[in-house]
């Protein structure tokens, strides 16, 4: 009969284990694939519960050996290498949420070690050391879910830790999405005539009116040309958008691209109406009496409606930026107005560019009762 192995303590050492010369522990086992691979342990209780975490994931034909070597980061890459039906700005706001976010943090991780109580307390830190809203956390949620998903169909792990944890998150925090309210009637009205003539904000009047009047996200806004619109038929053309990535964590990665949108339904024609089509026409009077022209070359489409100043295509930063500061105008002049003629002022909340294109909806909705019209 063979003689049984034993550590300097006179424990019996199973099959695959052995001491090591510098007194650490070696278990030895074939994995998955039939490789032989090794875990190491500084005493042989800790030894032995590797072994027991190995013969579990065998059993249930986990990859314990890659769940050892990746991170969440080599998973989260590897999962948007497969994502090749991402539109060009999708993919953009992911990358850049992601790596603005997960990739420094807890995405350093092995995708092993990360518990829903890790995923629950890295969301809670989003909200509280970065300030993030709900609605953020939301979108990074809906980013590494599907990531772990996959790892989990690869056998890597066992179960998804992003799985409900964003109903305990509210839950825990009592944080609930914001609302975007569409402005009414009585504040729309008010918002364009206080630009109208005004010394310093009657050039954004026909910018915010277009917007109002087709309802365009702001990107479709930035990116349409002149030969996008039909004046004699009245109706604009929308089959693409400019896209700005940011570059935050790499500057050479900064720059505009043109981005067809996601889905068939994204190509439309907007009839103009009598405010839309005046805008254009003022639009086109400003830049000429101020010799603005379009510089911009994007993707190779020039010839853009809305400018700036150096000819440059309009930002949402900067279209919101001239908002916030004509809302705090107006309600500073509307405060001081409604004391002076002793009336109810009628303020303006803070809101933005897509404010109005909620308030188009709302418009519409409100004229419109045929819900295959609304629809479309």
């Amino acid at each position: 009969m063979a003689k049984s192995r034993k550590d300097s303590k006179g424990r019996v050492l199973r099959k695959g284990e052995t001491v090591r010369s510098n007194g650490t522990y070696q278990y030895a086992y074939t994995d998955y694939y039939g490789k032989r691979q090794y875990v190491y342990a500084n005493d042989l209780v800790t030894l032995r519960q590797k072994e027991e975490e190995i013969l579990r994931d065998n059993l249930d034909g986990i990859d314990s050996q890659a769940a050892r070597n990746q991170s969440l980061n080599d998973i989260y890459d590897k999962y948007m290498a497969t994502r090749k039906d991402l539109a060009p700005r999708t993919y953009a706001g992911y990358m850049y949420q992601y790596n603005a976010y997960v990739r420094q943090t807890i995405g350093k991780r092995k995708i092993k070690d990360i518990r829903y109580s890790d995923i629950l307390r890295f969301y809670k830190s989003l909200m509280e050391e970065h300030n993030l809203s709900i609605g953020s956390v939301q979108h990074i949620q809906m980013e590494l879910h599907p990531a772990f998903e996959m790892a989990v169909r690869d056998c890597i792990i066992r179960a998804n830790p992003t799985h409900r944890v964003v109903g305990q998150l509210k839950k825990q925090t009592g944080a609930k999405r914001g609302v975007r309210n569409a402005l009414t009637p009585e504040q729309q009205k008010a918002f364009l005539q206080f630009m109208d003539g005004h010394p310093v904000y009657e050039r954004w009047k026909p910018i915010y009116t277009f917007l109002i009047g087709t309802g365009v996200r702001v990107g479709e806004l930035g990116g349409l040309r002149w030969c996008d619109v039909d004046f004699e038929n009245g109706f604009i053309t929308i089959d693409h958008a400019i896209v700005y990535f940011a570059g935050k964590m790499n500057k050479t990665d900064q720059r505009l691209y043109i981005s067809k949108p996601k889905t068939e339904a994204g190509i439309r024609k907007i009839p103009i109406v009598k405010e839309v089509r005046n805008a254009l026409d003022e639009i086109k009077q400003y830049q000429f009496d101020n010799g603005i022209f379009c510089k911009a070359d994007i993707d190779g489409y020039t010839d853009f409606i809305f400018l700036n100043r150096y000819g440059n295509v309009l930002m949402q930063t900067a279209l919101d930026r001239a908002l916030s500061r004509i809302i705090v105008a107006y309600n500073e002049n509307e405060i001081q107005e409604a004391a002076e003629e002793k009336r109810e002022a009628v303020l303006l909340p803070h809101f933005t560019c897509h404010t109005l294109r909620h308030t188009f909806c709302t418009r519409f909705c409100e004229n419109e009762t045929n819900l295959k019209v609304i629809q479309s």
